[in-house]
Parts: structure tokens; sequence; C-alpha cells
């Protein structure tokens, strides 16, 4: 019989019979459900390791160049739903094919749902490893300054994120903005009094972060005394500022090195400080030889402050004080005539979050244009921001255009940075926020 006449279908079931059989795929295993994650964050704790925390694919890359924090959309919600976690747990972070990033703390009701605390896996949040770490952030201010009045713990930088600590002698001030750190607040407590051995600690946990992380604002003294007055040494001055009070932390320590530069431009000259707080930046310049100085800032306490900083450095007859809204103080001033040859501008941060970068655009040129409208016409205006949204860049040509709207000459003289007390951490941009210009204005 020839092939052509045999039928169709018996010829296509001999050459599926003579094909090799292939091996069937092994099923792709599904996503566990709801119930079994939670069955799975369940065992952990009772096996007393820490729950996992699944991101997304490639969303580890950033955490692998160094950055600390997990933002809430890079998790995988699916293999490790955020509702199964407290504020505060302690966890580890995995990429999306299982290996380990790092240990962590978490709030799942946080933008930031999460911090790196260390890429060990034996390593997590507690006395021992805060210890460890108060030690190495010490052991760095100890060769930097010869007097123990500095910001000790600098959150991410220090590897510590959401704990600040500034150091006034034996007083420490501590600030948590962290529901992690909240969790271990007797952890920091005890791991800070065998490192310093400090009389007295502060918390002054009344920052407005801490609304983001659902944490309360409370300021309290958990060792120690309270002190009316802490006490700051810095730059050959002395300072007083009230322990409770005082904002943030009490002092601003991130300008120090900008303050010391500052007093090498003003002897013999009048100076004005703008946004003075408690005279941080016009006191050293009246100690440093200023034949006059006047300090503005809206609170009368912390003017009171500055007379009473001035005469601790026997400088009072100097020294003066104008109480009022920087921008109007600066009008009435212009309005006057009045006319200094440097000028210290350091306002607090306009730009706060994204949302503000346009009216603290505005807020910038507008002041800075007012300090230029009164600077003798050989001037040093000393520019400073606090904004981390604010770049360098950005600043520099705001002083640049105003100075030819006023048809002035600007250059700069030098650039400042937050001091070493304040590390900037490279993979962390948000660690880098300080800026200030040394400018020389003349007439064009």
């Amino acid at each position: 019989m020839e092939m052509k006449s045999w039928p169709k279908i018996l010829i296509a079931g001999i050459i599926l019979i003579s094909l090799p059989k292939r091996k069937p795929k092994s099923p792709i295993p599904p996503l566990p459900s709801y119930n079994a994650c939670h069955k799975i964050y369940a065992d952990q704790i009772l096996m007393n390791t820490p729950a996992e925390l699944r991101l997304r694919k490639n969303e580890e890359r950033r955490l692998r160049a160094g950055h600390l924090w997990v933002f809430s959309n890079e998790v995988d919600t699916k293999a490790t739903p955020l509702d199964l976690f407290n504020p505060g747990d302690q966890i580890q972070v995995i990429d999306s094919t299982g290996k380990f990033i790092g240990n962590a703390y978490i709030n799942p009701h946080s933008l930031i749902c999460a911090r790196l605390i260390s890429r060990d896996k034996k390593h997590f949040l507690d006395q021992s490893l805060l210890s460890h770490r108060f030690k190495v952030a010490l052991s760095l201010r100890q060769r930097l300054f010869p007097t123990p009045y500095y910001r000790l713990v600098f959150g991410e930088s220090d590897a510590l994120p959401g704990l600040v600590v500034d150091r006034f002698g034996d007083v420490l001030s501590v600030q948590i903005t962290s529901a992690g750190m909240e969790m271990q607040k007797e952890a920091i407590i005890a791991a800070l009094d065998k490192v310093l051995k400090p009389t007295t600690i502060i918390m002054r946990n009344d920052s407005s972060v801490r609304k983001l992380e659902g944490l309360p604002s409370y300021v309290e003294t958990v060792l120690g005394e309270t002190p009316e007055m802490i006490e700051i040494i810095e730059n050959g001055c002395h300072f007083q500022a009230p322990a409770l009070s005082g904002q943030k932390t009490g002092w601003f320590y991130d300008h120090r090195l900008n303050r010391e530069r500052a007093c090498h431009y003003v002897k013999g000259l009048r100076v004005l400080d703008v946004f003075s707080y408690m005279g941080a930046w016009g006191i050293p310049a009246a100690v440093n030889g200023a034949s006059e100085v006047f300090c503005i800032d809206s609170s009368a306490t912390a003017l009171d402050q500055v007379d009473a900083n001035a005469a601790l450095n026997n400088v009072a007859n100097k020294v003066s004080t104008i109480k009022g809204d920087a921008f109007a103080a600066l009008k009435a001033l212009r309005e006057d005539k009045q006319r200094f040859d440097v000028i210290l501008l350091d306002p607090p941060a306009f730009i706060k979050r994204r949302k503000d970068v346009k009216s603290g655009l505005e807020a910038y040129r507008r002041i800075n244009q007012l300090a230029m409208q009164i600077l003798a016409r050989d001037g040093i205006l000393v520019s400073a921001s606090c904004s981390h949204h604010l770049e360098r860049d950005r600043l520099q040509q705001i002083l640049l255009k105003n100075s030819r709207h006023l048809d002035r000459s600007l250059v700069l003289l030098e650039q400042g940075h937050q001091g070493p007390d304040h590390p900037i951490h490279p993979a962390i941009p948000e660690t880098d926020y300080l800026k200030a210009f040394f400018c020389r204005v003349t007439p064009s």
C-alpha cells in the first residue's frame, strides 16, 4: 500500500507517538494568600525571628547603593502586606528574589515605611548596637572638637535613622523622629548613660515630623535634674539657651564653621544679623571686633537672650536688638536709609517640602534683595539656607540676579557647608542641606 493512501489521521497519530515525550514544566508557585502571609508573619513572631518585607523587582537598587530608606510604593504588598506589621516592628528587608538586604524597623503608616539599621543579619536595633554606634560617633567628635559641645548623632549619617542627639557638656538633648526609634527609647537612654555618663538627658520630642509617624509631641527630662539654661561654648564665645523651650534641640551647631569664617570679615565694621535667634552669628562678630552689631528677630524671648549672651561675652555695649518680622524690619531700615558693612542672613527653611518651592524661592529672592538694598557700597553679604530643596546653584543664581537687578557687582569669596558633626552621607542626598555664600557686593 502506498503511503499517500493512508488516512491522514493515522499518519498524524504515528508521528505523535514517535516524538519524544517532554517533561511537564514545573508550575510557578502562586504568591501566598493574605491568610497565608498572616500565618507566616505569626510563625516568625513565635519563632522569635524577624518578619520579612519583600521589595518589588529592582526597587532594591537605591538600598544597595547605600541609602537607608524604603518607601511604601517600593514594597511588594501582595507578598508582604503592610497591614501585617505594627509601627516600630523590626524586620528583614529582602529583594524580589528573596536575597537579604538588611535589618530595619518599619512603620506601615508612613511614606518612609522602613529604615535600615544594619546590613548584617546578626545585628538588630537594641541597647548593644546603640552603644556601639554612640561610641563610633563620639570618637569622631572628640577628634574634631576640644570641648564637648557638638551634635553627637546626626541620624542616617551616623547609621541611626530617626535619632538626633546634641551634647551641651554634661547635658544631652535628644530628638526622636520615627516610630522605630521611639520603641527603643529606654534602650537609647540606657546606652547614652553608659557611653557618656551625662548628668541630664532631655527628650525634645516636639518636632512636627513626629506627626507623620503617628507619634505624640512631648518634652521631658528622663535623667537627672532639668537645668533652666543649657551652656554652649562655640568659637571662643559662651552662650546660654533655655533647656526646654529653645528651638529644636536648643541650638544650631550646623553653622559653627560658617559663623567662625564670618568673624574674619567684621573687624571695625557695622554688622546686621538677620533672623538672629539668640545671637549665634552676631555676638561672635562683636567679640571679634565689629564696631556695632544689630540683631533682628521676631521673638522677644530670643532677643532677651541675645542681650544676656552679649553681657556674658562682655560686648553688651556693642550689641543692639530689633524686634520684628525680618522682611518688615529690613524695609524699615531701607526707608530710614540705614547702611551696614556686613549683613548675616540665616533664615529658617522657606522650602520645607517640594510643594513649597515656588513660594520659598520668592521668599529667598525678596530677603536677599532687601539685604542688598541696605548693604554698604563695598559690603559683605553672608547668605545662608537650610532648605534641602533649595539647590546650591539655585541660591547662587538668586544672589546673582538680585545683584544685577540692583545694578551691583557680586563676587563669591567663600562657600560654606554644614559642620563635620553633621556629616553628609553620599548615598543620602537628604543629609546634605546647608549652604552659605560669602559675597562681596560693590557698585557696578
